[in-house]
């Protein structure tokens, strides 16, 4: 592979953060979850790496195409925005739409009045701002790439907890399982504390409560079953 190649995959990386850290936390609290619920009420490994693992697979893809889906609509809508935008810049409404827009974010008549005086004239300039108000993004996401990196990071994060069992015995397996999952989780949350410009230490703990809740949740519902299924 390339150094611009390698740049390239950099770049798609770093642009894609958001999807990256949403993903692993989504493969490693409910895979956590799943693997502990069945890990709980067998002593067979086979079992437990058979629901892992296609457990792993179902979500990833799901994730993935959720992924595709959240941006491709995000894309259509704001070329439909544009497409309104040029449509108001053709007709001439584009100086009066500014000024309503202007005023309705808080801005006092003098001060829409200058900011409208001062993009007017640049066609370009005005159907940005529009596109600004709107909340659009400057540029669209590539929803195939969204969906790649998505499938990549909710994988390889839900292969966290599943690989101890595929080496341990299930009561070694538990052990490890759960301090590898918690160490990643803390990771996680102190991705998501960066990128979001959030308390690292608030982010943590959130991240890590969900992924002890959806562990909880698994042994509980699965232990429920069990019992349930074996009769008095």
């Amino acid at each position: 592979m390339t150094i611009a190649s390698l740049q390239q995959v950099r770049k798609s990386l770093v642009d894609s953060a958001g999807t990256v850290v949403f993903g692993m936390e989504d493969g490693t609290v409910s895979i956590f979850g799943l693997i502990f619920g069945v890990a709980v009420t067998t002593t067979d490994s086979k079992t437990v790496l058979i629901a892992g693992a296609s457990g792993a697979v179902a979500a990833a893809v799901s994730m993935m195409a959720g992924a595709y889906l959240d941006v491709e609509t995000t894309r259509d809508a704001t070329n439909a925005n544009r497409a309104l935008i040029e449509a108001d810049l053709t007709g001439g409404a584009d100086t009066a739409s500014l000024s309503n827009r202007l005023a309705k974010a808080g801005l006092s008549a003098e001060q829409s009045a200058a900011l409208t005086g001062a993009v007017q004239h640049d066609h370009a300039a005005l159907g940005g701002l529009l596109l600004a108000m709107q909340g659009a993004p400057e540029t669209s996401q590539n929803p195939w790439e969204q969906a790649l990196w998505m499938l990549l990071a909710d994988f390889f994060a839900a292969a966290v907890p599943i690989l101890p069992f595929v080496f341990l015995a299930i009561p070694q397996a538990r052990i490890v399982s759960a301090a590898v999952t918690l160490a990643l989780l803390v990771g996680l949350g102190i991705g998501r504390g960066r990128i979001a410009k959030r308390s690292v230490v608030r982010t943590v703990v959130e991240t890590v409560s969900i992924g002890i809740a959806a562990a909880l949740a698994g042994v509980l519902i699965s232990v429920l079953i069990d019992r349930l299924s074996s009769g008095p």
